[in-house]
């Protein structure tokens, strides 16, 4: 994994997320950085992965505070940091949400197991580690015992993938994940492709939604500052009408911001990166293209004090 997504959070607050949430009528508290300790000795040449120990420890911070996010009544909104934050979001949203279903917005799958992967890069394992089906296939990882599978295959679906490995194409098709890749976008149209990512996930309309959005699912035009782009990605509307169509359920309790990395790319990247990303993430909370207003908003009403005398005749 490239360095710098650990700086993705700054960046979008400095860019003006909790101004912008607040803008949107929202009680906003910003539970701060999720402690990440670092491990000397997590280097394990005997293992097909990278840094097992930071991840597994990451992941059960980041799960127990989902949890209590989750469990106080709030929306939880999760930011990256890179993919493998996922691992503990959608474990701790399942602690407090058994039923919940997955939205993955991707370019990539992220389903590879410890054993398919040819780069051991953990962001591109998460759902591996969730998903029932797969745990005959995942390597016994130090740190990992805490983690229990919560995800069923038939609990997740993909939209925008185009860069998917044979192992995680396999996985996908035998285990019958839904999934939409940018062909399908091509060629049903956004608005086809939810409808059916949300009738397949939850034809009652009951269920808790987790959304893992992944900032390179967005064309590299919009999203240069990530750490694998992959060309000809979801346009700023697609993805902004994925986030509004969810938000519009009133089910959306938990939101993933992964892979903004302003390490990558020069300043106008990096702007250009941030305002996406804050784009995507103010249409999961009601922010709407046709206009929004806060919740107890009124029209003033003119008062004696700022009403203009007309001119003396």
């Amino acid at each position: 994994a490239k360095p710098g997504t650990e700086h993705g959070p700054d960046a979008l607050r400095e860019g003006g997320l909790i101004k912008k949430l607040m803008g949107l009528g929202l009680d906003v508290h910003d539970y701060g950085d999720v402690g990440t300790p670092s491990h000397e000795d997590d280097h394990h040449f005997d293992l097909p992965v990278k840094n097992p120990k930071h991840v597994a420890t990451a992941s059960e911070n980041i799960a127990a505070d989902v949890y209590n996010v989750i469990k106080s009544g709030r929306t939880c909104l999760a930011l990256g940091g890179d993919h493998s934050m996922a691992i503990g979001s959608i474990f701790g949203h399942s602690l407090a949400e058994p039923e919940h279903v997955v939205v993955w917005v991707d370019a990539h799958a992220d389903i590879n197991t410890p054993l398919t992967s040819s780069s051991g890069n953990m962001h591109g394992m998460p759902l591996s580690f969730l998903v029932k089906e797969l745990q005959p296939y995942i390597s016994k990882l130090p740190g990992f015992e805490f983690i229990k599978p919560c995800l069923s295959a038939k609990n997740i679906a993909y939209i925008g993938l185009r860069d998917v490995d044979p192992g995680e194409r396999y996985i996908i098709e035998k285990l019958g994940i839904q999934s939409f890749s940018m062909s399908e976008v091509d060629r049903h149209g956004i608005k086809d492709v939810v409808e059916k990512a949300m009738h397949y996930l939850d034809p009652e309309g009951v269920k808790p939604i987790h959304l893992s959005f992944d900032i390179d699912a967005l064309d590299p035009s919009l999203a240069p500052s990530t750490g694998t782009p992959v060309p000809g990605g979801l346009s700023i509307r697609e993805g902004n009408y994925i986030c509004e169509e969810l938000a519009a359920t009133g089910r959306l309790t938990c939101v993933d911001i992964a892979e903004v990395n302003p390490s990558l790319g020069n300043e106008r990247d990096n702007l250009i990166t941030v305002n996406s990303a804050l784009s995507i993430i103010t249409h999961c909370f009601g922010g709407r293209r046709q206009g929004t207003y806060p919740k107890n908003y009124q029209i003033p009403i003119p008062t004696h004090t700022n009403h203009v005398a007309p001119p003396p005749s």
